[in-house]
């Protein structure tokens, strides 16, 4: 699945998701489903792993519910 935000697009599939950032630098991220936080409110992803720690702020809630059932995940709020 792809999902289009104002700052680039996330693949996703049910192992793995790819965060491409747009722009000149072209940031790529990602991490394995297992690393990943999906924090509901602010609507933002948090990977932290084994060498890996990055968050994205995606642009609405529906971005971040359709992520969360492509990868199996509950949305966890605080």
């Amino acid at each position: 699945m792809i999902i289009t935000f104002s700052q680039g697009k996330i693949i996703a599939t049910q192992h793995e998701v790819v965060i491409r950032i747009e722009g000149d630098c072209r940031i790529m991220m990602q991490a394995q489903v297992d690393e990943l936080t999906l924090i509901g409110g602010a609507n933002v992803i948090t990977a932290v792993g084994s060498g890996l720690n990055w968050s994205v702020k995606l642009d609405t809630d529906e971005q971040l519910q359709q992520l969360a059932a492509e990868i199996g995940i509950a949305i966890t709020h605080y």
